[in-house]
């Protein structure tokens, strides 16, 4: 009987203590025990101090909706509960006080059969004020890098068997190729050296799809970095040591569509979570090619005082392609999703910048609270929507302070600059004559009257979906380095694709994606060619990287090129002349395609007030006076400083 009584001793012993501390968590900021037992509940954590002090939180496990959850804890409060149509999913509104300290506490749940069951949420404290989320600005040059391509520093996590796509094939331009984030992070040295502030990688949230979803754009996950990429541990020790590196990190984000195999698509919570849902649902056992409706991709649908309903919602209700379901930012819960999601990774990861994927598709007032609500808690963040059309009325109308005759305001601060890339490969390739070649560049400057902050606008040559600058310039080196220099001086934050730097192309087939994103050579074992090193570098490639370098690092530190006043001389005799100037700084960028010499007169220039004053070329390190005459003797560009 002894060891009996003991036993029950020492049972009801623990049992009054575990009821002490179940008690007395409620009066403390974290509890002592975490009962994880939901299938999901997004946002996965949420922070204290936030302007709007609303969250809604997505919880989903199977016949969730029939439970009712209670939340004790200081500052936290239920306003409503919200049943989907499926019966598996409960969207929760919260309310976060201001005076709310940091810590976990349980969400329990209450079914019809009076079972209880609890799930431990965390609310973490900021790491840092939201005014020092601090976004890209013309300060800025941004690296845009495709991570499966650029660098394999992890072989280990090549292959992921618990995911669909299990082969890596460097041969095949769209399998995998195993590039992760860690190889970023290994030659952020590279990219700083170079000159480049910013890096951009494609998404690296989780694409689990049977194949083809390397670019990162099909994501399954909102909340997982896809572990062929690496770990959030890795993504976040990408955005730390560019932080360290004086650096930002651009999230690239998907708010149009998911990949078709996203885990909601199994049991979609409400009858229009996606467009044409039934039309998915109704085939959903044969969806292919030919069961889905796809966007008639007329964008100009968005401004058109005359566009028809049916074209509108064209446009923003079809999908991309049958493995990428709309999602439709109509239904009230997904746009919080979206929203919160955005806010998520800012904090988690400390962004200093978002570039949101096919702006013009979702529905632009979604877009416009999307936008604002981010703005409105981080002021001087920045974000950059992808407009891909050659109109500059049309780039224009996304940007805010845009005077839109329909009066939408759309929050979004940056917008890309599709016409002036456009306009700078043109200008370049074409024979001079009234209406071709440098004019082109000269016109597509001066639409920068249109935009609201020409500044403010991100101007690129070539991205992961067009093809190579050098193949666009018929792998003319000259060119190139004429094309890359003017971008460079623009009142613009220019971008360029990994790999430009040492004239990649995609010349055998253009346009031609698995191209485009070839692997750089060096980020992978057994590469003969190290462009990270110089080993086996051709001297033009080696000339390219040197002339990129050179500029950024000038650039990085340039007033007149950041913030300066632009003046530009229409082009005459195959020469045109930019000049951009701030305080005692005059940066001179002379584009000349005569192949034979030719003689400049300056005095045509006078209103800049140059006459007289020492200026150097900062490629060559040539100093010289600025006087009545310039002999250019070779074709190419010229860049001059007076600062010396």
């Amino acid at each position: 009987m002894k060891p009996i009584r003991f036993i029950f001793f020492i049972v009801s012993i623990t049992f009054w203590l575990s009821c002490d501390n179940i008690a007395s968590s409620k009066n403390v900021s974290e509890v002592s025990v975490s009962n994880i037992f939901l299938e999901r509940v997004e946002p996965t954590n949420w922070w204290i101090d936030f302007k709007d002090t609303s969250l809604q939180l997505l919880v989903k496990e199977k016949n969730i909706g029939s439970a009712i959850p209670n939340i004790s804890y200081a500052g936290v409060s239920i306003k409503k509960v919200h049943k989907a149509k499926s019966p598996n999913y409960l969207f929760i509104d919260l309310n976060i006080d201001k005076n709310t300290k940091p810590g976990k506490f349980d969400i329990v749940f209450t079914f019809d059969d009076e079972t209880k069951k609890a799930h431990t949420y965390e609310l973490k404290e900021r790491l840092k004020p939201a005014d020092d989320y601090i976004g890209f600005n013309s300060s800025d040059a941004i690296y845009l890098i495709t991570p499966d391509r650029f660098s394999n520093a992890d072989e280990s996590n090549d292959i992921s068997k618990k995911l669909k796509e299990t082969t890596i094939d460097r041969t095949d331009g769209y399998k995998r190729h195993g590039g992760d984030l860690q190889g970023i992070i290994n030659h952020i040295n590279y990219i700083s050296d170079l000159g480049f502030t910013t890096v951009w990688p494609t998404p690296v949230l989780t694409n689990d799809m049977k194949n083809g979803s390397y670019h990162g754009y099909a994501i399954t996950d909102y909340y997982q970095v896809d572990p062929r990429f690496g770990t959030m541990d890795d993504y976040k020790k990408l955005a730390n040591e560019l932080s360290k590196n004086g650096m930002k990190l651009i999230m690239d984000q998907v708010a149009n569509h998911c990949g078709l195999e996203h885990w909601w698509m199994k049991d979609l919570p409400f009858k229009d979570w996606v467009n044409y849902q039934k039309q998915y649902e109704d085939n959903i056992k044969d969806w292919n090619l030919k069961s889905a409706t796809f966007s008639n991709h007329r964008r100009t649908t968005n401004q058109d005082f005359y566009a028809s309903d049916t074209d509108r919602q064209g446009n923003t209700d079809g999908w991309f392609v049958e493995s990428m379901p709309d999602l439709n930012q109509r239904n009230p819960f997904m746009a919080q999703y979206i929203i919160q999601n955005s806010i998520w990774w800012i904090e988690t990861l400390g962004l200093g910048g978002i570039r949101q994927d096919t702006y013009p598709y979702p529905d632009k007032d979604f877009m416009a609270n999307w936008a604002g609500a981010i703005m409105s808690e981080y002021p001087n963040f920045s974000i950059v929507g992808e407009e891909w059309s050659y109109n500059p009325l049309l780039v224009g109308y996304w940007q805010k302070g845009a005077k839109n005759k329909d009066g939408y305001k759309s929050n979004l601060k940056s917008t890309m600059d599709f016409p002036m890339q456009k306009a700078i490969i043109d200008g370049i390739n074409e024979e001079e004559s009234w209406d071709k070649g440098l004019v082109k560049l000269y016109e597509g400057l001066a639409n920068d009257f249109y935009y609201a902050t020409p500044k403010d606008i991100m101007i690129f040559l070539d991205n992961h979906d067009k093809s190579r600058l050098f193949t666009e310039v018929k792998e003319d080196v000259i060119k190139a380095k004429m094309a890359l220099s003017y971008m460079l001086m623009l009142p613009r934050i220019p971008q360029m694709y990994y790999g430009t730097e040492i004239l990649m192309d995609d010349t055998v087939n253009p346009g031609d994606h698995g191209l485009i994103r070839t692997d750089f050579p060096g980020g992978f074992k057994y590469d003969k060619i190290n462009a990270f090193t110089g080993k086996g570098v051709s001297e033009p490639k080696k000339e390219m990287q040197l002339f990129v370098k050179k500029i950024l690092n000038y650039r990085k530190n340039s007033i007149a090129i950041h913030e300066g006043k632009t003046i530009h001389f229409a082009p005459v005799n195959g020469t045109y002349f930019l000049f951009r100037s701030k305080d005692n700084e005059t940066v001179v960028h002379i584009i000349n395609k005569n192949q034979t010499p030719i003689t400049i007169d300056l005095k045509r220039f006078k209103e800049v007030g140059l006459k007289g004053k020492k200026v150097k070329n900062i490629i060559t390190g040539e100093e010289f006076l600025w006087k009545n005459e310039m002999n250019l003797t070779k074709n190419g560009s010229i860049i001059l400083t007076t600062k010396l």
